[in-house]
């Protein structure tokens, strides 16, 4: 079943014309298929005034069904909240980012275990290293990274996982828990060929974002996909963030969202020289396997 939302909202931004625009050929092409965003921050609240739009506009792409991410206590409980808006279809993960790693004290811990163990949460995370921002320190930030790492081994549930400038360090502490978990998925993948081996060899899936189509700083990852075996690559938008550089009509907003998918889709697959409907039904395979979806 396709995702089924209504395409009028009073508040919403965009007419119907600028939603065909934007929707565009990409919509037309992968209407007909399946793709998963396994990233999308959907209770970001630059989606609350036309949220139903862009589910509306997501299922238009061809996109199927969504993991919305987890990032706080409080972000954790409005993913879980809107996941349970369409089950089957949107899903959620539960974690706490190293951004807010200074907030998960033994009591946000407790909550956090609570959270990760509802029937639409698919994942915990969003949790790793970030040594870019730094907004909490080195040492918080590893304390709640392995507190959440063997959360997700004590429910045997995947990890979703961020890494920033902090390889060596995010790769000892995977080294020690990898065997315990069911599997992880580095999300938002921007790092080196180098650093994706090393990713590929503990046995973790990627995910790729509209980072890709930037060509001031995503041209690297044009070998790194190439690399990554049928069976170990996902996709994701991770709006509202990362709007693909070279997506025309641009969104007045200038905000991402799922219905975008597709394009980043298509880039990715031509680099690795496939279809996008190849593409997008052994990336979709791939994501029901990892997450334990249903199909639709």
């Amino acid at each position: 079943m396709p995702l089924h939302w209504p395409m009028h909202c009073a508040r919403c931004p965009e007419t119907p014309l600028q939603i065909a625009e934007i929707v565009g050929t990409e919509g037309k092409t992968a209407r007909s298929m399946h793709l998963i965003d396994i990233g999308i921050n959907l209770a970001h609240d630059s989606y609350d005034a036309d949220r139903p739009l862009v589910l509306a506009r997501a299922a238009a792409a061809g996109v199927s069904q969504m993991v919305i991410t987890g990032a706080s206590i409080a972000g954790n409980a409005k993913a879980i909240e809107l996941a349970a808006t369409a089950p089957g279809q949107l899903f959620a993960t539960a974690g706490v980012h190293p951004h807010h790693a200074i907030e998960l004290t033994a009591a946000a811990l407790a909550l956090l275990e609570q959270q990760a163990r509802a029937p639409q949460v698919v994942a915990v995370g969003e949790c790793g290293l970030d040594y870019f921002r730094n907004y909490s320190p080195h040492a918080a930030q590893l304390a709640a990274f392995e507190a959440q790492l063997a959360l997700a081994a004590e429910l045997q549930k995947p990890a979703f996982l961020h890494l920033r400038d902090a390889s060596s360090d995010f790769l000892a502490l995977l080294r020690h828990w990898r065997p315990r978990l069911t599997g992880a998925v580095a999300h938002c993948f921007t790092d080196d060929k180098g650093i994706a081996r090393q990713c590929l060899d503990l046995d973790l899936h990627i995910g790729i974002t509209g980072w890709f189509c930037d060509e001031r700083r995503g041209a690297h990852l044009r070998d790194v996909v190439r690399l990554i075996p049928r069976g170990r690559i996902m996709v994701e938008t991770d709006g509202p963030y990362l709007l693909p550089r070279d997506l025309t009509p641009r969104p007045a907003s200038r905000r991402n969202e799922p219905g975008f998918l597709p394009h980043i889709a298509r880039a990715i697959a031509a680099a690795r020289g496939e279809t996008l409907a190849d593409f997008a039904a052994h990336t979709t395979r791939t994501t029901r396997d990892f997450f334990s979806l249903p199909d639709v």
